[in-house]
C-alpha cells in the first residue's frame, strides 16, 4: 500500500478528486495553506512537504497548478512518483499567455476577490460539465481564498522550471483549452480530455493511473 497526496488545481480543493479511484491506498487530501506574498512554488512546496509530512517514497498526484506544485516536491524528495494531470511540467510547456500575462501583468491591480470572479467567466475553457459537477465547480470558486488566488495566479505565471523530476507521469487531454497538449511531451493522451477531464473522464484517468501504479 502506497502513501498517496493529492493536490488540487486553482481555484479548487480536493474534491476534484471525487471521480477518482484509488484502492486500497492510504490516501491524504492536500488542503491550501495560506502563502506568504514572497513564495515561490518551490517555497510554498517545501511548506506543504513539512504541514502533511510528505516523505522519500511517497506518490504525489497534482491537477493543474497542483500539478506544477507536485513537480516541485518531486525536485526536492525522491518520490516513488510523481503524477501530472492536466498540468505543465516545465516551462517550456506554458501556453503563450504566460509570457503575455508577466509581461502585462493585469492579475497585480485586481483584488483577489475580483480574481476568483474571473474563474466563473473562464469556466468555459475547462470543458464540459454536467449538472453536479458545474456546481461543484462554482462551490469550489466560491469558497477559495481571495489571497491564495492572487498569489497563486503570480506564482504560476512566473514559474521558470526547467527540470524534469525522475518518476514523472503526465496524463493529459486533447481537448484541453488551458494548456494546450501540442505543447507537452512525453505525456499520455486522453482522447477528449479536457481541462476539467478528472471529472468526466474519470473512468479513463482510473485506468491509466491503476496501470501507472502497478509500476515498479
Amino acid at each position: 500500500m502506497s502513501k498517496i497526496f493529492l493536490i488540487a488545481g486553482l481555484g479548487a480543493d480536493t474534491r476534484l478528486y471525487n471521480n477518482i479511484d484509488l484502492g486500497d491506498n492510504d490516501v491524504t487530501p492536500v488542503d491550501w495553506i495560506e502563502p506568504n506574498e514572497t513564495d515561490t512554488l518551490n517555497t510554498y512546496s517545501q511548506k506543504l512537504i513539512h504541514q502533511y509530512f510528505v516523505t522519500n517514497n511517497s506518490i504525489v498526484i497534482g491537477v493543474s497548478l497542483g500539478g506544477m506544485i507536485a513537480t516541485e516536491i518531486a525536485k526536492q524528495l525522491r518520490l516513488n512518483k510523481v503524477i501530472l494531470i492536466s498540468s505543465i511540467k516545465t516551462i517550456s510547456e506554458a501556453p503563450w499567455y504566460f509570457k503575455f500575462f508577466n509581461a502585462v501583468p493585469l492579475y497585480k491591480i485586481l483584488t483577489g476577490r475580483v480574481l476568483g470572479k474571473i474563474g466563473y467567466i473562464a469556466k468555459p475553457f475547462f470543458g464540459h460539465m454536467d449538472k453536479h459537477d458545474a456546481w461543484l465547480f462554482h462551490d469550489m470558486v466560491q469558497k477559495s481564498s481571495p489571497k491564495f488566488l492572487k498569489w497563486a495566479i503570480g506564482a504560476a505565471l512566473t514559474w521558470d522550471n526547467q527540470v524534469v523530476p525522475p518518476n514523472m507521469y503526465h496524463i493529459h487531454g486533447d481537448k484541453d483549452l488551458v494548456f494546450n497538449y501540442k505543447n507537452i511531451i512525453n505525456a499520455t493522451i486522453v482522447k477528449g480530455g479536457t481541462h476539467i477531464m478528472v471529472f468526466d473522464k474519470a473512468k479513463q484517468i482510473n485506468k491509466i493511473l491503476k496501470d501507472i501504479l502497478k509500476k515498479k
